[in-house]
């Protein structure tokens, strides 16, 4: 891809996308720190579906990493934030704001550094932000988060 080409054009022209990386597993665990894995575990915890590291820091200022988890209902995402918020902030992390907590299809946790998605199963098809942010690498999760198995999601790669 050029180096020179907008993001709407890249946007626009999803067809081959080299510069989607998956990062090692045998880097994961040295390149999240232990607040990323936290609120993996956490939402591990209250059988998240379909967890997702993104590693935003080449092409986003606003934070480093997105953490996209799925829930099968409105009480399961609601309780996977819960569990995320109140493990982060037991380990001394707080969240500088929570979005979307009252309509449970999108919660979002802001942790400056990283932001936590945690959607319904409609609202994450709907949103997308897999292909939204495929200029991103995604990060290879251990076993233990579901990083074996293959998302339902679209895999565009």
């Amino acid at each position: 891809m050029k180096h020179n080409s907008t993001a709407k054009e890249r946007s626009l022209n999803p067809t081959t996308h080299p510069e989607l990386k998956t990062i090692p597993k045998a880097k994961a665990s040295e390149e999240l720190d232990e607040r990323l894995l936290g609120a993996l575990q956490a939402a591990n915890d209250k059988k998240a579906l379909d967890l997702v590291v993104l590693d935003l820091r080449e092409i986003a200022s606003f934070t480093d990493y997105f953490v996209i988890a799925s829930g099968t209902n409105e009480r399961q995402v609601q309780a996977i934030s819960d569990e995320v918020f109140e493990k982060l902030k037991r380990s001394g992390t707080a969240a500088a704001r929570v979005e979307g907590y009252k309509s449970a299809e999108w919660i979002l946790l802001d942790y400056g550094d990283f932001i936590v998605h945690v959607f319904s199963d409609k609202a994450r098809r709907f949103y997308d932000l897999e292909r939204l942010w495929r200029e991103s690498k995604r990060i290879a999760l251990p076993p233990e988060f579901g990083g074996e198995s293959n998302s339902s999601l679209r895999d565009e790669s």
